[in-house]
């Protein structure tokens, strides 16, 4: 029976609203908690005597947990509920990035150290995007679930917005280690508030009014139903054409969008000639342009969606602005001038993050009572992208100039665009569900 209090807070806004928010706000701590270590880098180098290869393999280091471990923390996510999974990612992860603070410069085996521990706080984090999307596919209706992501996933830009300058008042202040237990302490509150405020389903929720009970249940595909407790095998996951096709396209997108994460600044600063401070400055439009587009994308993923059912507000939707994002890229690439290319090829990442909320509102829709390993999988494959972009963009520059580079990205664009065409997710059910493939 559902216990209803009467809360304040439920009658102004509904709780799912609530929870979407605070994921906006653990989403945007990740981040933070994710590159502090770029922003501190030269002052950790130093201490510790690392060489740029060195601290390269520590940065990798994180990459490798993050990915790997995207697919089993969906499936612990699945398993034991995302309210106490994602709890326990916060801590986890605040308790990795505060032992790094305690690793001496006079240990053997320092490199070894910090890669392990940066390694485990990859695994922590990695739970952090399935278990948000098993919130999405348990609490958020079918047809409102692309502006949810779009909330969840424009928290990863904002935390890139507030990192560089948070983190180094923090140094500036504190040191670089007090900047690390800041990132620390931020995430463990913001875990503690989510465990008292989050439940794995609305009707285990005491502020969830019936009214908001029975709006989510009759949005939701039977299929995502508590009741159904039907939880995938791996073997159902990995031979699903609708997954793999998901998946590569999210790979195509994890390339390039991992290409202005990591190589932008230094493609605007080395190539393009912007001083370091014009270089701050216009590298932060990327990460403007992926907030408005996760947020925009979402809410037109579901008009779409509405009007025209998951076949177009999903998938087709995907795949157009997709290949409109491969156009910017290429374009963006020739334009001479340098600011001129820089908001061009922002806009080109702005336009691909409008794709980003059909990628998880997918995979939900998929999942089911597993959306949490089927995204996990999907998202595995975009942290490779990833892992593949930091070493092949600065090769292809090598041999034949960032623009290729950038040619390359435009191309993966168009191929992550032609993956969409053949997934089909229906109105009520999917395939994957039903155990066909």
């Amino acid at each position: 029976m559902l216990e209803v209090t009467g809360s304040p807070v439920s009658r102004a806004l509904p709780i799912r609203w609530i929870l979407i928010g605070w994921v906006f706000v653990i989403a945007a701590i990740a981040f933070l908690d994710r590159v502090n270590i770029s922003i501190a880098g030269q002052l950790i180098a130093k201490e510790f005597h690392l060489t740029t290869i060195q601290l390269g393999s520590v940065f990798s280091a994180f990459a490798a947990g993050y990915a790997l471990f995207q697919a089993p923390g969906g499936w612990l996510a699945d398993r034991f509920g995302p309210r106490k999974m994602l709890a326990a990612a916060v801590l986890w992860w605040g308790a990795f990035t505060i032992s790094i603070t305690l690793v001496s410069p006079r240990l053997g085996a320092v490199v070894a150290a910090l890669m392990g521990l940066r390694f485990g706080l990859g695994m922590g984090e990695a739970v952090m995007f399935p278990a948000s999307n098993c919130i999405v596919a348990r609490w958020i209706p079918s047809s409102e679930r692309g502006i949810a992501n779009g909330i969840i996933f424009a928290g990863v830009g904002f935390g890139a917005g507030i990192t560089p300058p948070l983190i180094v008042y923090f140094i500036s202040h504190y040191g670089w280690r007090g900047s690390f237990w800041a990132s620390s302490m931020m995430g463990l509150v913001a875990g503690g508030i989510w465990y008292v405020v989050a439940r794995d389903t609305p009707r285990n929720h005491p502020w969830v009014s019936q009214r908001e009970v029975d709006e989510i249940e009759t949005g939701l595909p039977r299929e995502n139903s508590p009741a159904s407790g039907h939880h995938l095998r791996w073997s159902e996951i990995l031979s699903n054409r609708d997954v793999l096709a998901v998946t590569f396209s999210y790979f195509c997108y994890g390339y390039v969008a991992y290409i202005f994460v990591t190589w932008f600044f230094i493609y605007l600063n080395a190539v393009r000639g912007l001083n370091l401070k014009q270089s701050s400055y216009y590298t932060m439009l990327p990460f403007v342009a992926m907030t408005v587009g996760s947020i925009l994308g979402g809410s037109i993923s579901d008009a779409l969606t509405r009007s025209y059912g998951k076949r177009v507000g999903r998938c087709l939707f995907a795949a157009v602005v997709t290949s409109i994002a491969a156009f910017f890229i290429a374009f963006g690439a020739q334009v001479a001038s340098a600011q001129l290319a820089s908001f061009v090829l922002s806009g080109g990442v702005g336009v691909l993050y409008l794709s980003q909320s059909s990628f998880w509102s997918v995979t939900a829709d998929i999942g089911g009572q597993s959306t949490g390993a089927v995204s996990g999988f999907m998202n595995m494959g975009g942290q490779f992208g990833g892992v593949v972009t930091a070493s092949l963009t600065p090769a292809i520059a090598g041999h034949f100039g960032w623009s290729s580079s950038f040619l390359g990205a435009a191309v993966l664009c168009l191929a992550g665009a032609l993956a969409w065409l053949p997934v089909h997710v229906s109105a009520n059910n999917t395939n994957l569900v039903r155990g066909k493939s």
